[in-house]
């Protein structure tokens, strides 16, 4: 009997710690996917796509603010997975994101295919919301 009652005990005591054994995340993330276009539907054309996504989330507090996410997009057809946030692929803070858009060459040099507004966080127009999955981004195209 006393053998039983130590076993109950340490299962017990083994889920506790398991269950205390989380991440040290504060945010909770969505995978995400989609697919980046000009406005018409066109591929952009460039040899590498960048796409950051800004969360409109608020810091938790003064040291803790969500971070970017990001990942590459598959130029043959402009779809993209694989976000990544905290962990490979991980996703996306949920709700509303400011997406930054960097097209370039072989080199990694810029490539004037996406109006320089898709470049900054502060300047660029396109927003993403993780309740409507997968993306459809639609990119101006440059005047």
């Amino acid at each position: 009997m006393m053998t039983k009652f130590l076993w109950n005990s340490l299962v017990v005591t083994c889920c506790i710690a398991c269950v205390g054994c989380s991440s040290d995340e504060p945010f909770d993330y969505i995978p995400v996917e989609g697919k980046i276009t000009y406005e018409d539907g066109s591929l952009i054309p460039a040899q590498q796509i960048r796409l950051t996504f800004y969360s409109d989330a608020e810091a938790i507090d003064a040291k803790t603010h969500p971070l970017p996410g990001g990942t590459n997009v598959n130029v043959e057809d402009g779809t993209f997975k694989q976000v990544t946030s905290h962990k490979f692929g991980d996703g996306l803070i949920p709700g509303k994101h400011k997406v930054v858009v960097e097209a370039l060459d072989e080199n990694e040099r810029p490539l004037p295919v996406v109006p320089r507004e898709y470049l900054s966080q502060a300047t660029t127009p396109l927003e993403a919301d993780t309740a409507n999955l997968p993306l459809e981004l639609k990119v101006a195209k440059p005047k």
